[in-house]
């Protein structure tokens, strides 16, 4: 990579950022296609989040990812949000327009994507939706504005219940068009006729992910049937036990390393205009 006076600077923000592979990914990308461009990653505790904006717009990066704990805060910071960005009350990527800064939540696009990629589109189907936190809302909205028919939510619960409801009626007023509903994940009949009559079922919880990485909330493998599709959004490993037992009984599967480098592929979109090579960035990246 040569820097010189005409180099675009890109970065992360967010804390911890040490382990992120997000600054691999996108110099990856740059050097692939001639851009004069560079990622870094900036460690932001939440009491500097409004001078890590203003740095956005004081040294013209063309734009930055954001990771946690500053998804929201950096929000009444921006000029201008998405509208999926604005009914979850999240924003992972920073674009500057000529000053002006956007910002857009692309985890629910890497989730669309992913299933793109392997000929699926999300428009007119039912999903099951395993969690109701940052990833399945994410998953939940892009869903819902792209034409899901149907989301299922199913929950613990716990005491997020209440916050779950007021977080997917918020999506549900959002994308009107699509049916939204939360049940209780221990109710294990409403989650078998659930899943009985949804196209996709996803895990966007944390189980399957190290050290879970031998537990399923799917126990009952009876619920897979081949016509199902299910995807997972753990990537560490990349196949957990809900894909392995899914795809014993038949069903096509989608793992969470395709979605994590598919969301920053339409953060990549969104900065450049150009395509990422996911496949490629997946073998030489994170594999």
């Amino acid at each position: 990579m040569n820097i010189d006076g005409h180099t675009r600077l890109l970065g992360l923000i967010g804390t911890p950022v040490g382990h992120s592979k997000s600054p691999a990914m996108y110099n990856y990308c740059f050097e692939k296609y001639g851009l004069n461009c560079a990622y870094l990653a900036f460690d932001v505790d939440m009491e500097h989040v409004e001078d890590a904006v203003a740095a956005i717009r004081t040294f013209n990066l063309q734009g930055a990812n954001v990771t946690m704990p500053l998804k929201n805060a950096v929000i009444p910071y921006l000029d201008e949000v998405s509208p999926a960005s604005l009914a979850i009350g999240s924003v992972n990527t920073i674009v500057n327009r000529g000053g002006r800064l956007c910002g857009y939540v692309t985890d629910g696009m890497g989730y669309t994507g992913e299933l793109r990629r392997g000929g699926v589109e999300i428009a007119g189907k039912t999903v099951t939706l395993l969690g109701a936190g940052g990833a399945a809302s994410a998953i939940a909205i892009e869903a819902a504005l792209e034409g899901a028919k149907e989301i299922r939510v199913f929950n613990k619960r716990d005491a997020f219940w209440d916050r779950a409801l007021a977080n997917l009626k918020t999506i549900g007023e959002a994308a009107p068009a699509c049916k939204i509903s939360l049940s209780d994940l221990d109710d294990s009949e409403a989650l078998r006729e659930s899943i009985a009559g949804s196209d996709i079922l996803t895990n966007a919880t944390r189980v399957g992910m190290k050290p879970m990485d031998g537990e399923s909330l799917i126990t009952d493998t009876t619920m897979f049937r081949p016509e199902l599709i299910v995807t997972d959004v753990v990537y560490d490993p990349e196949e957990t036990k809900l894909l392995r037992d899914a795809k014993a009984a038949g069903c096509r599967t989608f793992d969470g390393l395709g979605m994590l480098v598919e969301q920053g592929a339409a953060s990549f979109k969104l900065y450049t205009g150009l395509d990422m090579p996911v496949g490629e960035v997946c073998d030489a990246i994170y594999r």
